[in-house]
């Protein structure tokens, strides 16, 4: 339950000297203000701000973990120009149904040309706080929303693209660094992630834009972080007015910058079991597309994902009367969808005589939740957010749908951004965060890893065997590489049937069908694993192997998912040592997943220092070798390549 504290109204200009502050506290959260001071922190960090006029001025960025103050200068009151009302009030609880709770601030500053509301959210764990401005004026404006002048002198700073489109990208992550120099020109730089880290402690600041990529954003900015010296100082500065952003603090290299990325964005979206890390299974990587969807057909696959070890049983494109362009039946419609057919989204009466809710009835009465895939309508800026909105409700309450697919999404707009928003948070208002959506983010104008990241996972990739496109290796080189910036709990990632079109791959020792179907289960199995495949397609032999590792991995997911998930050994390409650990917040018990890869030696040795002193008892849960865990060392052997092993530590 949201808890409403108190608001004051403070003239500005009223308190030439400092006054008594306001000070509101909730849980380990704590602000304080005082007419032009903000003060904000948790167990974790504290920042500062000093008004000036109507705009804060950043005076101090502290972690309180290590005791490094971040920021090089410090300000006194400044004088202010002009007469400026600052309208002070805060909030607590969650902010939305799938958010964890957290202590909400928001200053409005008016003035005479305009109110400008400038809103900050800190959550108890999180090393960062949340920030958005919303001020008078064109939203093209590129005002800069606050500079840090920082005091550590050898910096590296990182800048991290991600692509998404996936239909056209499968290189997903690339990162450029820089040693600044105080002869070197400002840089000004695109994207959603920015580190930058002083050498000489291996501690840093991630800068994070809640963004769609910059490709995706219907308002184009010139640069989302400038960097540059300013003095002896290394000066960031961020834009405002289109999107929030964080800066999130953190220790220990590489490790702990991960570690406070998922932190962070766990709170964004909190983990609920029983409702996120699920186990899905969706026809479409088999290719037939709708040709065989029907009530007899959804019958056999929950028959048969109920005996794989499946959590939901979705049906993608097809259980609908309308038809879209990737029909099988023959081409339709993309977008459009109640202009061309006020009946699109009703269940298709031939294929489902009997509707949808006898299919969902039969797969929870075998422990299974149901799915749909559905498209928004994108025409007119998604001017019928409220009827898709309706529609999926009344599937949700009267169907017993669960999870959705969201795909087909144009957001060629800010107003379409902004409906297409309305639509997600009335349904998880309505539902009480009980609807998961997958928002797929392999074609068109999207919001991708970081536009909406409290709605659900991302349905990430789309790979067939029959175009010779699917090789595990690379898809899981693609959640290795995500896994260091985005939380892998919101990545969904296939595995498929590599019984199908093997003449395909004749010769090629990265084959799917090179693998067993417990490695490739285990490929994907510390993010959202997808089933890309019809369930009732898959051969004895494939179920029972597949399925006894999905019975152990049920077991461990809820403590597995309460852990930082970190990308160890080296990026996958097929032939080398890879994988993940995952540690919790005690680092003193958690997971190590590793692949061996063709050609690669049988013994493999990495320092990881993820445990603490003393922690190296190992227990084998599925995969072949052995591991032992000593003073932050960890060593392997894996006796067949390719191969993996999964153990727990504690």
């Amino acid at each position: 339950m949201k808890t409403i504290l108190t608001a004051v109204f403070l003239p500005l200009l009223a308190f030439p000297a400092p006054t008594p502050a306001k000070v509101v506290t909730f849980e380990t959260c704590r602000a304080s203000w005082n007419g032009e001071r903000l003060i904000l922190e948790n167990a974790h960090i504290r920042r500062e701000w000093v008004w000036a006029g109507a705009r804060p001025i950043p005076v101090s960025f502290r972690d309180l973990d290590t005791g490094t103050e971040w920021l090089a200068t410090s300000l006194s009151s400044p004088s202010t120009p002009g007469t400026v009302l600052l309208n002070f009030s805060t909030h607590a609880g969650a902010a939305t149904p799938v958010q964890a709770a957290s202590l909400q601030v928001q200053i409005e500053a008016k003035k005479d040309s305009g109110t400008s509301v400038y809103r900050f959210q800190i959550f108890p764990d999180a090393r960062g706080i949340l920030e958005q401005i919303t001020e008078p004026g064109s939203p093209t404006d590129h005002t800069p929303a606050e500079s840090l002048l920082l005091a550590p002198e050898h910096i590296r700073l990182t800048q991290v693209t991600l692509l998404d489109q996936t239909d056209a990208h499968n290189q997903l992550v690339f990162e450029r660094e820089w040693l600044p120099q105080r002869n070197e020109a400002a840089l000004h730089l695109e994207g959603n992630l920015f580190v930058v880290e002083d050498s000489l402690t291996r501690a840093g600041l991630v800068f994070l834009k809640l963004a769609p990529l910059p490709h995706a954003r219907p308002v184009k900015a010139p640069w989302d972080l400038e960097a540059g010296n300013k003095s002896r100082n290394f000066q960031i500065t961020l834009p405002g007015r289109d999107y929030p952003w964080t800066v999130i603090a953190y220790a220990g290299g590489r490790a702990g910058r991960t570690e406070a990325l998922q932190n962070f964005q766990r709170g964004m979206r909190s983990f609920q079991p029983g409702r996120d890390g699920m186990f899905l299974s969706n026809t479409w990587g088999d290719r037939s597309r709708d040709a065989r969807i029907n009530s007899d057909f959804m019958r056999k696959e929950i028959a048969a994902g109920s005996a794989l070890g499946v959590d939901v049983i979705q049906i993608d494109d097809g259980w609908q009367t309308g038809r879209t362009k990737n029909s099988a039946r023959g081409a339709g419609v993309w977008t459009g969808y109640w202009a061309e057919n006020p009946n699109f989204w009703q269940p298709d009466p031939v294929r489902f005589p009997g509707g949808l809710t006898p299919l969902a009835k039969e797969a929870a009465a075998k422990g299974m939740k149901f799915g749909l895939w559905f498209g928004p309508d994108s025409s007119n800026d998604f001017a019928n957010w409220e009827r898709d909105a309706n529609r999926i409700l009344e599937l949700h309450r009267l169907d017993g749908i669960d999870y959705f697919k969201i795909d087909g999404v144009k957001a060629l707009s800010k107003q379409a951004e902004q409906n297409l928003r309305r639509l997600f948070d009335r349904v998880q208002l309505e539902t009480g965060g009980k609807v998961v959506f997958d928002l797929d983010v392999t074609a068109e104008i999207r919001p991708g890893y970081f536009g909406m990241s409290d709605v659900g996972p991302l349905f990430v990739e789309n790979r067939y065997t029959d175009s010779h496109g699917y090789f595990p290796h690379q898809t899981l080189r693609n959640l290795w590489q995500l896994a260091a910036y985005v939380d892998p709990r919101r990545v969904r990632m296939e595995v498929l049937n590599n019984e199908r079109n093997e003449a395909g791959y004749a010769g090629d020792p990265l084959a799917p069908s090179s693998y067993t179907p417990d490695y490739l289960f285990a490929s994907v199995m510390f993010a959202n694993p997808l089933g890309w495949f019809e369930t009732s397609n898959l051969s004895p032999a494939y179920t029972t192997a597949m399925g006894k590792l999905v019975r152990i991995w049920k077991e461990q997911r809820n403590e597995l998912f309460a852990d930082t998930i970190l990308p160890v050994g080296e990026a996958p390409d097929g032939t080398n040592w890879s994988g993940f650990a995952a540690f919790n917040a005690a680092r003193n018990a958690g997971y190590l997943l590793y692949f061996r890869g063709v050609n690669s030696p049988a013994v493999w040795k990495e320092r990881l220092n993820v445990f603490g002193p003393g922690r190296g008892q190992i227990r084998v849960l599925s995969g072949t070798g052995s591991a032992s865990l000593d003073g932050g060392e960890v060593s392997l052997q894996i006796p067949q390549a390719p191969g993996y092993l999964w153990v727990k530590v504690n």
